[in-house]
């Protein structure tokens, strides 16, 4: 009993009592024959409780009818439970004790807490024994794995250590690589796995698996050592899958992001470390809220800009005030930033744990309401990524299943838009989706942060065909390279556009690219400065390996003008044709909105001569000394300059205002061929 009620609360799970006596007791159901050896106990701690139980007695029973209290010596046991919500504390019987049910029931709490609530989360230690009456046998997990693989925690020295044993196993296929250095100095490793490691091979995805962002969700990290372990083994043996990936994938694995958070919880051990203690940076920093917030940076321009085709929906620029050494960044968010930077990732899931379910972008809502569904332009297939890990893992996929915590995910198939589950800002997963061409996903690989080491071989059976899967999923959907036409050398930063998809991806230094769709047909527009854009029709099959869609673009003449010039050489006669064409065009267009303005113009004259005739004959015994409202004016008989007048004149002298009468003074009359004379007395 691990978590809140409130999902951003990670303290306030707690099984709380219905009355405030000693006869309040919480049961556990261990479904066989257990061997109960002790009991961890912590307190409620949140930001609107504080509740905890000082001391406890223990009770067992086969059947739930006759219960046995646990003994000191003679003497009913009373176990020391906690003096502060947070710390574990740990308490083990004098001998172990078989049976099927186990009460814990609380002798004294702190009174003076919220409401005087007796609350407290525990967890139960004990060691399964087989019974073949056991009407659960079904439910029985199975507890090794037939993979020869090193099922332990590994802190920051065996992490090395394992994982230059594999590169050492596999040299052909494995590169160690550190990415920076946490705030205590521990390196941030990476294990690369390819048929031609150290190098991006042209057409080739890359991909990344990053767990430990929080040190005490320590499941990831050894799954992720596992993972390496078992490529390797696998490649050796020639499995037809394995090799597959390996030629045709860059993988990288970063197991620990935050080793000094993990070195923390280590040292506890998975029972003691609690559900916090290791989850931040050492300068208490919480890495999946510290990434640039480019959603708001998008959400903004969207507000604010008037022409839509001007926005931007992808590679957004991180504000200045976050790269500036004075933010409040952490060092090993940074070393991630320049990672995602460094090389063109395509697919990426981050492992984290506490919950058994697999969110997707966006994770952060657009208005900071607590939860609410905010999809990106790729939604159909974040949720597909998302549904393949689901739906591979052993646990996520029984329908069975009990519910981690309040929140029951089997609803959702066990996949939610992050946003949807809780409002999570700075992400990792929205930084990577706005900043770079890669997806990403989050798995919550397991209820428990922590699994005990027994359970290691378990969890990496749960998990091990949806970490396979996962990574296949990077050849969905479209790749290419974007040519110059003439020379054929790779075009970098090419814009490839998809219809109806109002997001963009780019092309690499050689020019590749690649785009993730779900199976459908597509209209894909590539297009570079300089070059003239080219669309074609792209179909994405249901197979897995991604549609070739190559573009050559034709660079325009202004570009191949510059670069001529550049180079000091000569204009070829084609390239001066194509410009004195260009130019040609030009001053057709010109012209002809010059000659458009014309006939307008004379189309208007001859309107206002024709309302002139009619309105001199209407005038005729009227010029002279005319009088308008306080003005007195003359117009003089020369053309339509007495229309221009009159008309110009019952115009502006219906406003009886000071403003006006002084403007009508700075007027150019002569041009209007007529002479005012204004009244002294208005002044």
């Amino acid at each position: 009993l691990q978590s809140g009620i409130e999902d951003g609360d990670i303290y306030d799970g707690a099984w709380c009592a219905q009355y405030r006596d000693k006869k309040q007791w919480l049961e556990v159901d261990a479904l066989r024959p257990t061997r109960f050896t002790g009991v961890i106990l912590q307190g409620r701690n949140s930001i609107w409780s504080w509740d905890v139980v000082y001391t406890y007695k223990v009770q067992f029973s086969n059947d739930t009818l006759v219960w046995t209290p646990c003994m000191n010596g003679t003497e009913e046991a009373v176990f020391e439970g906690n003096q502060n919500a947070e710390t574990p504390v740990l308490a083990l019987f004098n001998t172990s004790t078989v049976a099927r049910y186990i009460r814990i029931n609380p002798q004294s709490w702190y009174e003076n807490g919220t409401d005087g609530d007796i609350c407290l989360r525990a967890e139960v230690l004990g060691c399964a024994l087989p019974d073949p009456n056991n009407i659960y046998a079904w439910q029985t997990e199975p507890t090794e794995s037939k993979d020869k693989l090193d099922f332990r925690h590994h802190n920051y020295e065996e992490m090395r250590k394992l994982m230059k044993s594999v590169n050492e196993a596999c040299p052909d296929i494995t590169r160690i690589y550190s990415i920076g250095k946490s705030y205590t100095g521990l390196k941030l490793y990476v294990m690369e796995i390819s048929d031609n490691p150290g190098k991006h091979e042209l057409g080739e995805p890359e991909f990344r698996y990053v767990a430990g962002m929080h040190g005490n969700e320590a499941l990831g990290r050894e799954l992720l050592l596992n993972l390496m372990e078992y490529l390797c083994q696998e490649y050796k043996r020639g499995d037809q899958r394995v090799v597959h990936l390996v030629k045709e994938t860059r993988i990288h694995l970063l197991p620990s992001m935050n080793p000094d958070g993990y070195e923390m919880a280590f040292k506890k051990g998975s029972e003691l470390s609690g559900w916090a203690l290791g989850r931040y940076s050492y300068e208490g920093i919480d890495m999946n809220h510290n990434f640039a917030d480019l959603n708001s940076v998008m959400w903004k321009a969207i507000e604010l800009e008037t022409d839509k085709s001007k926005l931007i929906n992808h590679y957004f620029p991180i504000p200045e005030q976050y790269t500036s050494e004075e933010a409040f960044v952490a060092s090993e968010t940074r070393a991630v930033i320049n990672w995602m930077q460094n090389i063109p990732f395509v697919l990426s899931a981050n492992l984290h744990g506490g919950e058994l379910v697999v969110t997707y972008p966006y994770d952060m809502t657009r208005d900071w309401a607590p939860r609410e569904h905010t999809p990106t332009a790729d939604e159909s297939f974040f949720r597909w990524l998302a549904t393949v890990y689901a739906s591979t893992n052993q646990v996520m996929s029984n329908p069975d299943r009990r519910p981690c915590h309040n929140k029951d995910f089997l609803r959702y198939n066990n996949i939610i838009n992050g946003a949807d589950w809780h409002n999570v800002p700075g992400s990792m997963n929205d930084f990577s989706y706005l900043h770079t061409n890669c997806f990403e996903v989050t798995v919550e690989l397991s209820c428990d942060k922590f699994p005990h080491a027994s359970e290691l071989p378990v969890e990496w059976e749960n998990n091990r065909e949806s970490l396979l899967v996962y990574m296949e999923q990077v050849h969905r959907g479209i790749k290419g390279v974007v040519r110059d036409k003439d020379t054929e050398a790779g075009i970098a930063d090419a814009v490839i556009k998809v219809d109806d998809i109002d997001h963009h991806i780019r092309s690499v230094a050689d020019g590749d690219y690649w785009r993730l769709l779900n199976p459908g047909e597509y209209q894909v527009t590539a297009s570079a400065e300089g070059y003239f854009p080219s669309t074609r029709t792209c179909r994405v099959m249901y197979e897995h390996y991604p549609t070739l869609c190559d573009f050559r673009l034709t660079k325009t003449p202004k570009q191949r003008l510059k670069d001529i010039l550049a180079r000091g050489g000569k204009i070829p006669k084609d390239l001066q044709l194509r410009l004195r064409q260009l130019r040609l065009r030009k001053l057709r267009v010109t012209t002809k909105a010059i000659n458009q303005r014309r006939a307008a113009a004379i189309r208007n004259r001859f309107t206002i001569n024709s309302a002139h005739s009619r309105f001199e004959e209407d005038q005729t015994k009227q010029l002279g000394s005319q009088k308008v409202q306080g003005f007195e004016f003359k117009l003089k008989k020369n053309g339509s300059s007495s229309f221009f007048s009159f008309f110009l004149f019952r115009m502006i002298i219906q406003v009886h205002s000071l403003h006006s009468l002084q403007f009508l003074r700075r007027l150019d009359l002569t041009a209007l061929s007529a002479q005012i004379f204004l009244q002294p007395q208005l002044f």
